[in-house]
């Protein structure tokens, strides 16, 4: 009997290596990764670049804590700050601890307003983590069933509806930010438009809320740019990233700009782990390879011929409702559950999984080439078109 306590229902395969985008389990069976460890294997398995950044580093300190300097969290904040055009950075372990460090951060705000019950617009089908409050954010009754009671001071309004939010901004004077992905992904690879995102950033500075941009699974390059609101031109005040951060070694930010910045002071927050040389080492190697190998261009190249390929494959089936994303970030849905698809896969070597129980979900490794994805479809499309026909 395992002693993991049981709060997933994992598939029946373990990995002992990988190479690329490729994953071998313990029979020497290997698998094409479509999922990235749900995005985070940005540099996929094995990658030379990593490996080395993280084996020096880890020859010389893993961990001093916050109590002391840390150069190499201060070399991947001004990176950050670099790439976003942002001004702070707070690092922490993960996404959830990211959105709950925004969370504070805009109660902080709203109390500095003299508002006494700071409230967050936040958006149906939207996840934003399992802690307490980052639940309470997220828009998902099943994940919420039986952690109530949930955490007060969250409003919510349909995804990218501009107009419910601008009846709340005429209806409740507590509002103090709004909270949102530009792509859902736990959702279902819904994407806000450009046009929402432009309203809602001018809508933001008007009645001097903050926007919160949760790039924990959309940001650093998968979408094509290195975040997800760059699509539309527009800059959040706080933004949140993790995942990809690292690939695969736990990290987690939250950056800020404009009213949102200068905030928080000693004492208002803190992370242990966070931003610790380990984490940083890996961190900057991620965006150093995303940068010099040009994968954010690949992302746009190779999301494009997989959904092409999967919408070619498909064409005429019974049963698909919607082929969409933005780079390697995307969602097939189908008009019908769809969750046994995910152990089809895992018989046909290929790793996907399937969110909001209708979309596959397709997270590659941000170093997919045009022969990956060829193989993806070439596995994918019949998987989908035999299951749809029974």
């Amino acid at each position: 009997m395992s002693h993991v306590m049981n709060t997933y229902a994992r598939l029946p395969v373990a990995f002992t290596h990988g190479d690329g985008v490729w994953l071998h389990d313990e029979t020497g069976k290997r698998y094409l990764d479509a999922l990235s460890g749900i995005a985070v294997s940005t540099l996929g398995h094995n990658h030379p670049r990593l490996v080395r950044a993280i084996s020096q580093q880890a020859s010389r300190v893993l961990h001093t804590s916050n109590l002391y300097g840390i150069p190499l969290q201060e070399r991947l904040a001004d990176r950050l700050a670099e790439i976003s055009g942002m001004n702070e950075v707070f690092f922490c372990n993960s996404g959830c601890e990211a959105n709950e460090a925004a969370i504070k951060l805009a109660r902080f705000y709203g109390h500095q307003r003299g508002v006494d019950l700071p409230t967050i617009v936040v958006m149906e089908n939207a996840f934003h983590g399992r802690t307490m409050a980052t639940l309470s954010a997220t828009g998902n009754r099943k994940a919420q069933a039986g952690f109530e009671p949930l955490v007060s001071g969250f409003v919510r309004v349909p995804y990218k509806d501009i107009t419910a939010i601008r009846n709340l901004a005429e209806h409740n004077n507590n509002v103090v930010a709004v909270m949102l992905e530009m792509i859902q992904g736990e959702g279902g690879i819904n994407i806000a438009d450009d046009s929402f995102q432009r309203e809602l950033r001018a809508l933001c500075d008007e009645r001097g809320w903050l926007m919160i941009c949760d790039e924990v699974q959309c940001g650093l390059g998968r979408t094509g740019h290195w975040f997800g609101w760059q699509h539309a031109g527009v800059r959040p005040d706080v933004m949140t990233l993790a995942k990809g951060l690292g690939s695969g070694v736990p990290i987690g930010a939250c950056l800020t700009t404009g009213r949102a910045a200068g905030l928080f002071k000693p004492g208002n927050h803190g992370s242990t782990f966070g931003g610790n040389p380990l984490a940083c080492a890996a961190a900057l190697a991620t965006l150093d390879a995303i940068a010099d190998d040009g994968l954010m261009d690949r992302a746009i190249q190779v999301g494009d011929e997989i959904r092409t390929g999967i919408a070619e494959a498909l064409k005429g089936v019974s049963g698909v409702v919607d082929i969409r994303g933005r780079g390697l970030m995307i969602g097939i849905e189908l008009d019908r559950p769809c969750g046994e698809l995910v152990s089809r896969g895992l018989e046909a070597g290929v790793l996907f999984n399937v969110t909001a129980e209708r979309v596959v979900r397709l997270l590659p490794p941000l170093i997919f080439t045009s022969v990956d994805a060829q193989a993806l479809v070439d596995v994918l499309a019949p998987l989908i078109r035999d299951f749809l026909s029974q």
